[in-house]
Protein backbone atom coordinates (compact mmCIF):
# COMPACT_ATOMS: atom_id res chain seq x y z
CA UNK A 1 0.00 0.00 0.00
CA UNK A 2 1.40 3.38 -0.99
CA UNK A 3 1.86 6.06 1.61
CA UNK A 4 0.34 9.55 1.13
CA UNK A 5 3.79 10.83 0.21
CA UNK A 6 4.09 8.22 -2.56
CA UNK A 7 0.69 8.89 -4.11
CA UNK A 8 0.69 10.91 -7.39
CA UNK A 9 -0.22 14.56 -7.28
CA UNK A 10 -3.81 14.73 -8.61
CA UNK A 11 -4.53 18.38 -7.82
CA UNK A 12 -5.13 18.98 -11.55
CA UNK A 13 -7.87 16.30 -11.60
CA UNK A 14 -11.43 16.60 -10.46
CA UNK A 15 -13.68 13.86 -9.18
CA UNK A 16 -15.49 12.13 -12.01
CA UNK A 17 -19.21 12.59 -12.14
CA UNK A 18 -21.73 9.87 -13.08
CA UNK A 19 -21.90 11.08 -16.69
CA UNK A 20 -18.14 11.26 -17.25
CA UNK A 21 -16.06 8.65 -19.03
CA UNK A 22 -12.79 10.24 -17.89
CA UNK A 23 -11.74 12.21 -14.83
CA UNK A 24 -8.86 14.16 -16.37
CA UNK A 25 -9.49 17.90 -16.55
CA UNK A 26 -6.56 20.07 -17.51
CA UNK A 27 -6.56 23.72 -16.45
CA UNK A 28 -7.08 24.76 -20.10
CA UNK A 29 -10.22 22.64 -20.51
CA UNK A 30 -13.65 24.07 -19.81
CA UNK A 31 -15.07 20.57 -19.41
CA UNK A 32 -13.59 17.08 -19.01
CA UNK A 33 -12.49 15.05 -22.00
CA UNK A 34 -14.82 12.11 -22.45
CA UNK A 35 -16.34 9.81 -25.02
CA UNK A 36 -19.65 11.51 -25.66
CA UNK A 37 -21.39 9.04 -27.97
CA UNK A 38 -20.92 5.33 -27.43
CA UNK A 39 -22.94 2.16 -27.84
CA UNK A 40 -22.39 -1.51 -27.25
CA UNK A 41 -22.22 -3.80 -30.25
CA UNK A 42 -25.63 -5.17 -29.21
CA UNK A 43 -27.05 -1.62 -29.18
CA UNK A 44 -25.77 -0.99 -32.69
CA UNK A 45 -27.20 -4.23 -34.08
CA UNK A 46 -30.60 -3.50 -32.52
CA UNK A 47 -30.88 -0.10 -34.21
CA UNK A 48 -32.96 0.53 -37.31
CA UNK A 49 -31.72 3.00 -39.90
CA UNK A 50 -33.27 4.34 -43.05
CA UNK A 51 -31.37 3.26 -46.17
CA UNK A 52 -28.95 5.82 -47.65
CA UNK A 53 -30.53 8.41 -49.95
CA UNK A 54 -29.10 8.11 -53.44
CA UNK A 55 -29.05 11.03 -55.83
CA UNK A 56 -27.85 8.59 -58.52
CA UNK A 57 -28.25 4.96 -57.37
CA UNK A 58 -24.93 3.15 -57.20
CA UNK A 59 -22.95 6.29 -58.03
CA UNK A 60 -23.83 9.31 -55.84
CA UNK A 61 -25.09 8.78 -52.29
CA UNK A 62 -25.88 11.22 -49.50
CA UNK A 63 -22.78 12.80 -48.01
CA UNK A 64 -19.81 14.42 -49.74
CA UNK A 65 -18.78 13.16 -53.17
CA UNK A 66 -15.61 14.50 -54.80
CA UNK A 67 -15.93 14.65 -58.59
CA UNK A 68 -12.41 15.08 -59.94
CA UNK A 69 -10.79 15.31 -63.35
CA UNK A 70 -8.32 17.35 -65.37
CA UNK A 71 -9.34 20.78 -66.71
CA UNK A 72 -11.71 20.77 -69.70
CA UNK A 73 -12.40 17.03 -69.42
CA UNK A 74 -16.14 17.62 -69.07
CA UNK A 75 -16.75 17.76 -65.30
CA UNK A 76 -19.01 20.81 -65.51
CA UNK A 77 -21.05 19.28 -68.34
CA UNK A 78 -21.46 16.14 -66.24
CA UNK A 79 -22.46 18.17 -63.17
CA UNK A 80 -25.04 20.21 -65.08
CA UNK A 81 -26.47 17.06 -66.67
CA UNK A 82 -26.79 15.41 -63.28
CA UNK A 83 -28.50 18.47 -61.86
CA UNK A 84 -31.02 18.56 -64.72
CA UNK A 85 -31.67 14.81 -64.62
CA UNK A 86 -32.29 14.76 -60.86
CA UNK A 87 -34.43 17.92 -60.93
CA UNK A 88 -36.55 16.42 -63.71
CA UNK A 89 -36.51 12.86 -62.41
CA UNK A 90 -35.06 11.37 -65.60
CA UNK A 91 -32.18 8.98 -66.20
CA UNK A 92 -28.66 9.92 -65.17
CA UNK A 93 -26.11 9.16 -67.89
CA UNK A 94 -29.07 8.13 -70.02
CA UNK A 95 -29.23 4.81 -68.16
CA UNK A 96 -29.81 5.11 -64.38
CA UNK A 97 -33.34 6.14 -63.23
CA UNK A 98 -33.22 8.82 -60.51
CA UNK A 99 -35.81 10.14 -58.08
CA UNK A 100 -36.90 13.69 -58.76
CA UNK A 101 -36.11 16.42 -56.25
CA UNK A 102 -34.74 19.97 -55.92
CA UNK A 103 -31.10 20.56 -56.80
CA UNK A 104 -28.81 23.50 -55.96
CA UNK A 105 -26.07 24.07 -58.54
CA UNK A 106 -23.39 26.60 -57.56
CA UNK A 107 -21.73 27.37 -60.91
CA UNK A 108 -19.01 29.58 -59.45
CA UNK A 109 -16.94 29.86 -62.64
CA UNK A 110 -19.85 30.64 -64.98
CA UNK A 111 -22.01 33.59 -65.94
CA UNK A 112 -25.77 33.62 -66.45
CA UNK A 113 -25.24 33.86 -70.20
CA UNK A 114 -23.00 30.77 -70.29
CA UNK A 115 -25.43 28.87 -68.08
CA UNK A 116 -28.30 29.70 -70.41
CA UNK A 117 -26.30 28.47 -73.40
CA UNK A 118 -25.28 25.24 -71.71
CA UNK A 119 -28.73 24.60 -70.28
CA UNK A 120 -30.28 25.00 -73.71
CA UNK A 121 -27.94 22.35 -75.10
CA UNK A 122 -28.43 19.95 -72.18
CA UNK A 123 -32.22 20.28 -72.06
CA UNK A 124 -32.83 19.84 -75.77
CA UNK A 125 -36.61 19.51 -76.09
CA UNK A 126 -37.15 19.07 -72.35
CA UNK A 127 -38.74 21.82 -70.27
CA UNK A 128 -36.44 23.71 -67.90
CA UNK A 129 -36.99 22.32 -64.38
CA UNK A 130 -38.21 24.73 -61.72
CA UNK A 131 -36.56 22.46 -59.15
CA UNK A 132 -33.05 23.35 -60.34
CA UNK A 133 -31.66 26.44 -58.61
CA UNK A 134 -28.54 27.96 -60.17
CA UNK A 135 -26.23 30.53 -58.58
CA UNK A 136 -22.92 32.01 -59.65
CA UNK A 137 -21.92 33.53 -56.30
CA UNK A 138 -21.70 32.19 -52.76
CA UNK A 139 -19.48 33.10 -49.78
CA UNK A 140 -16.69 30.67 -48.89
CA UNK A 141 -17.86 27.97 -46.49
CA UNK A 142 -15.98 29.36 -43.44
CA UNK A 143 -17.37 32.85 -44.11
CA UNK A 144 -21.04 31.84 -44.10
CA UNK A 145 -21.27 29.73 -47.25
CA UNK A 146 -22.25 26.67 -45.23
CA UNK A 147 -25.04 28.65 -43.56
CA UNK A 148 -26.26 29.96 -46.93
CA UNK A 149 -26.47 26.41 -48.31
CA UNK A 150 -28.19 25.22 -45.13
CA UNK A 151 -30.76 28.03 -45.48
CA UNK A 152 -31.53 26.87 -49.04
CA UNK A 153 -31.90 23.30 -47.79
CA UNK A 154 -34.29 24.53 -45.08
CA UNK A 155 -36.47 26.01 -47.83
CA UNK A 156 -36.26 22.78 -49.84
CA UNK A 157 -36.68 19.93 -47.34
CA UNK A 158 -37.02 17.35 -50.13
CA UNK A 159 -33.74 18.40 -51.84
CA UNK A 160 -31.75 15.61 -53.48
CA UNK A 161 -28.41 17.19 -54.36
CA UNK A 162 -26.07 20.18 -53.98
CA UNK A 163 -23.35 20.72 -56.61
CA UNK A 164 -20.38 23.01 -55.92
CA UNK A 165 -18.48 23.79 -59.13
CA UNK A 166 -15.67 24.32 -58.32
CA UNK A 167 -14.89 23.47 -54.70
CA UNK A 168 -11.75 25.65 -54.66
CA UNK A 169 -13.99 28.73 -54.87
CA UNK A 170 -15.81 27.80 -51.67
CA UNK A 171 -13.26 26.04 -49.49
CA UNK A 172 -11.84 29.23 -47.93
CA UNK A 173 -8.41 29.86 -46.47
CA UNK A 174 -6.70 27.45 -44.10
CA UNK A 175 -6.20 28.34 -40.44
CA UNK A 176 -2.74 29.53 -39.35
CA UNK A 177 -0.68 26.59 -38.13
CA UNK A 178 -2.72 23.95 -39.92
CA UNK A 179 -0.81 21.41 -41.96
CA UNK A 180 -1.84 20.99 -45.60
CA UNK A 181 -3.54 17.69 -44.71
CA UNK A 182 -5.46 19.24 -41.81
CA UNK A 183 -6.55 22.17 -43.98
CA UNK A 184 -7.84 19.85 -46.73
CA UNK A 185 -9.61 17.60 -44.25
CA UNK A 186 -11.30 20.52 -42.50
CA UNK A 187 -12.37 22.08 -45.81
CA UNK A 188 -14.22 18.96 -46.91
CA UNK A 189 -15.40 18.33 -43.36
CA UNK A 190 -17.25 21.65 -43.29
CA UNK A 191 -19.24 20.65 -46.39
CA UNK A 192 -19.74 17.15 -44.99
CA UNK A 193 -21.28 18.56 -41.80
CA UNK A 194 -24.07 20.22 -43.81
CA UNK A 195 -24.49 17.20 -46.11
CA UNK A 196 -24.82 14.83 -43.14
CA UNK A 197 -27.15 17.11 -41.20
CA UNK A 198 -29.60 17.24 -44.11
CA UNK A 199 -29.01 13.80 -45.61
CA UNK A 200 -28.28 15.23 -49.06
CA UNK A 201 -25.69 14.31 -51.69
CA UNK A 202 -23.05 17.02 -52.11
CA UNK A 203 -20.93 16.97 -55.29
CA UNK A 204 -17.67 18.91 -54.96
CA UNK A 205 -16.07 19.44 -58.36
CA UNK A 206 -12.29 19.38 -58.06
CA UNK A 207 -9.13 18.92 -60.15
CA UNK A 208 -6.56 16.13 -60.40
CA UNK A 209 -2.79 16.36 -60.49
CA UNK A 210 -0.96 16.69 -63.79
CA UNK A 211 1.05 13.54 -63.07
CA UNK A 212 -0.92 10.35 -63.59
CA UNK A 213 -0.99 7.35 -61.25
CA UNK A 214 -2.03 3.71 -61.27
CA UNK A 215 -4.26 4.53 -58.28
CA UNK A 216 -6.90 7.03 -59.36
CA UNK A 217 -7.31 8.24 -55.75
CA UNK A 218 -3.68 9.38 -55.78
CA UNK A 219 -4.48 11.70 -58.69
CA UNK A 220 -6.78 13.94 -56.63
CA UNK A 221 -5.15 17.36 -56.37
CA UNK A 222 -4.08 18.29 -52.86
CA UNK A 223 -3.32 16.01 -49.93
CA UNK A 224 -4.99 12.75 -48.96
CA UNK A 225 -7.08 14.82 -46.57
CA UNK A 226 -9.54 15.65 -49.35
CA UNK A 227 -10.35 12.08 -50.33
CA UNK A 228 -10.01 10.96 -46.71
CA UNK A 229 -12.74 13.31 -45.50
CA UNK A 230 -15.08 12.67 -48.45
CA UNK A 231 -17.59 9.84 -48.40
CA UNK A 232 -16.89 8.97 -52.04
CA UNK A 233 -14.43 9.97 -54.74
CA UNK A 234 -15.16 9.96 -58.46
CA UNK A 235 -12.42 10.52 -61.03
CA UNK A 236 -13.33 11.21 -64.66
CA UNK A 237 -10.69 10.33 -67.25
CA UNK A 238 -10.81 10.97 -70.97
CA UNK A 239 -8.00 11.12 -73.51
CA UNK A 240 -7.72 14.39 -75.41
CA UNK A 241 -9.77 14.49 -78.62
CA UNK A 242 -11.50 11.26 -77.59
CA UNK A 243 -15.22 10.95 -76.96
CA UNK A 244 -15.08 7.94 -74.65
CA UNK A 245 -14.10 8.24 -71.01
CA UNK A 246 -14.15 6.28 -67.77
CA UNK A 247 -15.67 7.32 -64.44
CA UNK A 248 -13.83 5.65 -61.54
CA UNK A 249 -15.88 5.47 -58.33
CA UNK A 250 -15.02 4.39 -54.80
CA UNK A 251 -16.38 5.29 -51.36
CA UNK A 252 -17.73 4.25 -48.00
CA UNK A 253 -21.28 3.44 -49.10
CA UNK A 254 -20.66 2.83 -52.81
CA UNK A 255 -19.04 -0.21 -54.39
CA UNK A 256 -15.80 0.48 -56.21
CA UNK A 257 -16.55 0.46 -59.92
CA UNK A 258 -15.65 1.82 -63.34
CA UNK A 259 -18.24 3.15 -65.77
CA UNK A 260 -17.58 3.52 -69.47
CA UNK A 261 -19.03 6.79 -70.79
CA UNK A 262 -19.11 8.66 -74.05
CA UNK A 263 -19.47 12.41 -74.47
CA UNK A 264 -21.84 13.88 -77.07
CA UNK A 265 -20.69 17.47 -77.74
CA UNK A 266 -23.89 18.35 -79.61
CA UNK A 267 -26.02 17.55 -76.56
CA UNK A 268 -23.39 18.32 -73.92
CA UNK A 269 -24.20 14.94 -72.41
CA UNK A 270 -22.31 12.02 -70.94
CA UNK A 271 -23.95 8.71 -71.84
CA UNK A 272 -23.18 5.33 -70.27
CA UNK A 273 -21.84 2.65 -72.60
CA UNK A 274 -22.64 -1.05 -72.46
CA UNK A 275 -20.08 -3.53 -71.22
CA UNK A 276 -17.06 -3.22 -68.93
CA UNK A 277 -15.02 -0.03 -69.04
CA UNK A 278 -11.91 -1.89 -70.20
CA UNK A 279 -13.65 -2.75 -73.49
CA UNK A 280 -13.78 0.94 -74.32
CA UNK A 281 -10.17 1.73 -73.40
CA UNK A 282 -8.58 -0.54 -75.98
CA UNK A 283 -8.63 -0.87 -79.74
CA UNK A 284 -11.82 -1.89 -81.51
CA UNK A 285 -10.40 -5.26 -82.65
CA UNK A 286 -9.41 -6.23 -79.11
CA UNK A 287 -12.74 -5.04 -77.72
CA UNK A 288 -14.60 -7.12 -80.32
CA UNK A 289 -12.58 -10.22 -79.42
CA UNK A 290 -13.20 -9.68 -75.70
CA UNK A 291 -16.96 -9.35 -76.20
CA UNK A 292 -17.03 -12.55 -78.30
CA UNK A 293 -14.98 -14.55 -75.78
CA UNK A 294 -17.13 -13.46 -72.84
CA UNK A 295 -20.08 -15.06 -74.61
CA UNK A 296 -18.18 -18.07 -76.00
CA UNK A 297 -15.11 -18.80 -73.88
CA UNK A 298 -12.71 -21.44 -75.12
CA UNK A 299 -12.89 -20.43 -78.79
CA UNK A 300 -10.09 -20.77 -81.30
CA UNK A 301 -8.93 -17.83 -83.44
CA UNK A 302 -10.65 -19.47 -86.41
CA UNK A 303 -13.97 -19.61 -84.54
CA UNK A 304 -13.53 -16.02 -83.32
CA UNK A 305 -12.79 -14.76 -86.83
CA UNK A 306 -15.88 -16.48 -88.20
CA UNK A 307 -18.03 -15.20 -85.34
CA UNK A 308 -17.04 -11.54 -85.56
CA UNK A 309 -16.36 -11.24 -89.27
CA UNK A 310 -12.65 -10.39 -89.04
CA UNK A 311 -9.74 -11.84 -91.00
CA UNK A 312 -8.30 -14.98 -89.42
CA UNK A 313 -4.67 -13.81 -89.57
CA UNK A 314 -5.59 -10.53 -87.87
CA UNK A 315 -7.49 -12.33 -85.09
CA UNK A 316 -4.69 -14.85 -84.56
CA UNK A 317 -2.02 -12.14 -84.21
CA UNK A 318 -4.24 -10.01 -81.96
CA UNK A 319 -5.04 -12.94 -79.67
CA UNK A 320 -1.33 -13.67 -79.28
CA UNK A 321 -0.64 -10.05 -78.36
CA UNK A 322 -3.57 -9.96 -75.94
CA UNK A 323 -2.26 -13.12 -74.31
CA UNK A 324 1.14 -11.46 -73.85
CA UNK A 325 -0.55 -8.36 -72.39
CA UNK A 326 -2.58 -10.41 -69.91
CA UNK A 327 -5.92 -9.57 -71.53
CA UNK A 328 -6.55 -13.19 -72.52
CA UNK A 329 -5.84 -16.63 -71.10
CA UNK A 330 -5.11 -19.68 -73.26
CA UNK A 331 -6.25 -23.24 -72.76
CA UNK A 332 -5.01 -26.39 -74.51
CA UNK A 333 -5.65 -26.63 -78.19
CA UNK A 334 -5.08 -22.93 -78.85
CA UNK A 335 -8.39 -21.93 -77.28
CA UNK A 336 -8.73 -18.49 -75.70
CA UNK A 337 -10.89 -17.02 -72.95
CA UNK A 338 -11.09 -13.88 -70.82
CA UNK A 339 -9.14 -14.25 -67.53
CA UNK A 340 -11.54 -15.17 -64.76
CA UNK A 341 -14.11 -16.62 -67.15
CA UNK A 342 -14.05 -20.44 -66.93
CA UNK A 343 -13.63 -22.39 -70.12
CA UNK A 344 -16.60 -24.34 -71.43
CA UNK A 345 -15.98 -28.06 -70.80
CA UNK A 346 -15.28 -29.87 -74.03
CA UNK A 347 -17.49 -32.72 -75.25
CA UNK A 348 -15.61 -36.07 -75.11
CA UNK A 349 -15.00 -37.47 -78.56
CA UNK A 350 -15.50 -41.24 -78.99
CA UNK A 351 -12.52 -43.37 -79.92
CA UNK A 352 -12.26 -44.20 -83.61
CA UNK A 353 -11.94 -47.94 -84.18
CA UNK A 354 -11.48 -49.40 -87.63
CA UNK A 355 -13.87 -52.12 -88.60
CA UNK A 356 -11.15 -53.70 -90.72
CA UNK A 357 -9.08 -55.78 -88.32
CA UNK A 358 -6.32 -56.00 -90.82
CA UNK A 359 -5.91 -52.23 -91.17
CA UNK A 360 -5.50 -50.11 -88.03
CA UNK A 361 -4.08 -47.05 -89.70
CA UNK A 362 -5.66 -43.75 -88.57
CA UNK A 363 -7.38 -45.32 -85.57
CA UNK A 364 -7.23 -44.42 -81.88
CA UNK A 365 -8.13 -47.84 -80.53
CA UNK A 366 -6.87 -47.95 -76.92
CA UNK A 367 -6.18 -51.67 -77.36
CA UNK A 368 -3.43 -50.97 -79.92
Amino acid sequence: MTSPAQQPNRRHLREAGPGDAAEVLSPEQARPARIRTAWTAADIMAMEFAPPKWAVPGVLSEGVNLLCGPPKVGKSWMSLNLGVDVALGGKAFGAIPVERGPVLYLALEDTARRLQSRLGKVLGTRKAPAGLTLATECPPLPQGGDQAIAAWLDRHPDARMVIIDVFAKLRGNSMPGDSAYDADYKAVGRAKKVADDYGVAFVLVHHVRKAGSDDFLAEVSGTNGLAGAADATLVLKRARNQGDGVLHVTGRDVDENEYALTFDPAAGAWQMLDGPAEDHQIGETRATILRFLRATPGSTPKAIAAGVGLAYDNVKRTCQRMLADGQLAADTGGRYRVPGVPAVPGVPRPALISENEGDSRGTSDPRS
